[in-house]
């Protein structure tokens, strides 16, 4: 059964991804306490490189509070999967909830730290031969500077699924550059590092572009990853890392 886990879950690029996103209004302009809603989708949910919905549309959405002045955040993101069940357990909703502070370290220099955790409601992987509770639990810490940022997460319980994970880790490096016209360049690598299970461990990248339309966000993206084509498959076979492009649209309000 082993092969059918898809690893989970976040800053699809997304990653419960508002959470992190900057905001584009002035810092004076800004008042002590920002709630904001997000609502998209996306034409497959990728998480670091690999498919959570069985490389299918995804339907998803979240909430974010700010405190402006202490740099305090928190929030939820929500995201239609598939991947806990493509690995023989239940469950169809993945609930990501963040809390973390960010500020500026030295001119120009910015951090963020703070703790993720990903739940998934009646999963039942804990049931399933070779498995255990996909619910994981991560802290991470982010330094960026202008558009380029290296963050590394670490998992305080096991990882996805993977039996004895817990000290798994995640390093993302990327950049997102503005362009003419407002588009932004996104660029990302990154490695995942299963503790216990390194067969399963594997980079991945992404190349894509956003622009604001109508109010409306939308991304694309070519996504791959060097995932064993063996291991990270649906149960259809299908790999679920392959290198594929990806659309999203988001809505914030």
């Amino acid at each position: 059964m082993k092969k059918f886990l898809l690893c989970a879950a976040v800053a699809s690029t997304f990653m419960g991804s508002v959470a992190y996103a900057q905001d584009a209004k002035p810092a004076e302009a800004k008042p002590e306490h920002e709630v904001s809603f997000n609502i998209g989708a996306i034409t497959d949910y990728r998480y670091r490189g690999i498919s959570q919905s069985g490389l299918k549309p995804a339907l998803q959405g979240g909430a974010d509070y700010t405190n402006n002045v202490n740099g305090l955040y928190a929030g939820t993101w929500l995201s239609t999967i598939k991947w806990t069940k493509d690995a023989g357990g239940g469950g169809s909703v993945e609930v990501d909830l963040y809390a973390g502070k960010r500020g500026e370290i030295a001119n120009g220099i910015n951090y963020d730290v703070g703790v993720l955790s990903y739940v998934y409601p009646s999963n039942d992987l804990g049931k399933v031969k070779g498995f255990v509770d996909a619910n994981t639990t991560e802290f991470y810490g982010q330094l960026s500077n202008g558009p380029a940022y290296i963050k590394y997460s670490h998992s305080v319980t096991n990882t996805f699924a993977f039996v004895d994970s817990k000290g798994s880790g995640y390093l993302d490096v990327g950049a997102n550059i503005e362009m003419a016209e407002g588009y932004t360049l996104n660029l990302h690598a990154g490695r995942q590092t299963l503790k216990n299970n390194s067969a399963y461990a594997y980079n991945d990248w992404k190349i894509g572009v956003t622009k604001e339309f109508g109010g409306v966000n939308f991304a694309l993206a070519v996504i791959g990853t060097n995932a064993d084509d063996k291991l990270y498959v649906t149960p259809s076979a299908k790999f679920t890392g392959k290198t594929s492009l990806q659309l999203s649209a988001v809505k914030t309000f």
